[in-house]
C-alpha cells in the first residue's frame, strides 16, 4: 500500500512538472521545448512487460525527471510506457539505463533510452 501511494504521489508530482506538449502542423505530438532541452535521468530496470509495452525502473530520482535541483527527493520505482517496444528487448532486469521521460497521450513515456555499460 505504501509503495502504491508513493507511486501515485510521484505520478501526480510529475504531471505538474513535466513540460507541456503541443501538436505540430502534421498533428504529431511533440514536447513544447525542443529536444536539446530534454532531461536525461538514470535508473535500474526492475521489471519488463513487453505485452503492454511498459517498463518499471527503480532508483528513479524525481528531481531529475522534473529538472529540479533537490537531492533530498526520494528515489522511487516507476512504470513507464516506451515509444519503441524494441527497447524492451535490449535491456533486462538489473540493467542500468539512462532515459528521457515525456508525457504522451496523458501517460509518462520513455522517449529515449540508452543502456549504461
Amino acid at each position: 500500500m505504501k509503495s502504491t501511494t508513493l507511486t501515485l504521489i510521484a505520478s501526480l508530482f510529475l504531471a505538474l512538472q513535466l513540460p507541456a506538449l503541443a501538436a505540430d502542423d502534421n498533428g504529431h505530438v511533440m514536447p513544447a521545448e525542443q529536444a536539446k532541452d530534454r532531461v536525461w535521468t538514470d535508473g535500474t530496470v526492475k521489471r519488463i512487460n513487453p505485452n503492454i509495452g511498459k517498463i518499471t525502473v527503480s532508483n528513479v530520482r524525481l528531481a531529475q525527471l522534473a529538472n529540479l535541483d533537490n537531492p533530498d527527493m526520494p528515489a522511487l520505482a516507476l512504470m513507464f510506457r516506451v515509444t519503441d517496444p524494441a527497447w524492451l528487448e535490449q535491456v533486462k532486469p538489473g540493467d542500468r539505463i539512462r532515459f528521457v521521460v515525456e508525457r504522451l497521450d496523458g501517460a509518462l513515456t520513455i522517449t529515449a533510452l540508452q543502456p549504461v555499460r
